[in-house]
């Protein structure tokens, strides 16, 4: 499926610190307990069913070290471009670029790919 200036697959910061903790050999559950969340909670966002919030990446920097923007940063990087590859975005994008009075002789904002 192709998607709006995107050309690689969406990675959920939770798989980047799933593997971040398999890493340093540390387990989820002793994590969750470290940083006094569930462990329900930790292993969704571990798993991408559960976004990655300031709270959380609050959390993660005073654990680990790795800078809360960091995480952040990634998460609405992967909100992004997910949102971009649903076809009802696609679309509305498409209809609102060819009429839109705002965009002149620039090229696309959003390269389609």
């Amino acid at each position: 499926m192709s998607n709006i200036g995107f050309s690689y697959i969406a990675i959920h910061p939770g798989e980047i610190l799933k593997e971040e903790l398999e890493a340093r050999d540390i387990s989820q559950k002793d994590f969750a307990k470290a940083i006094s969340v569930s462990y329900t909670m930790l292993n969704e966002i571990l798993n991408g069913k559960r976004s990655i919030t300031a709270d959380f990446a609050i959390l993660v920097e005073a654990a680990l070290g790795t800078p809360a923007e960091h995480w952040l940063n990634m998460q609405a990087r992967y909100n992004l471009q997910t949102a971009k590859t649903k076809e009802t975005i696609k679309s509305r994008f498409e209809s609102i670029r060819n009429i839109s009075p705002w965009i002149t002789q620039r090229s696309s904002l959003i390269p389609t790919v």
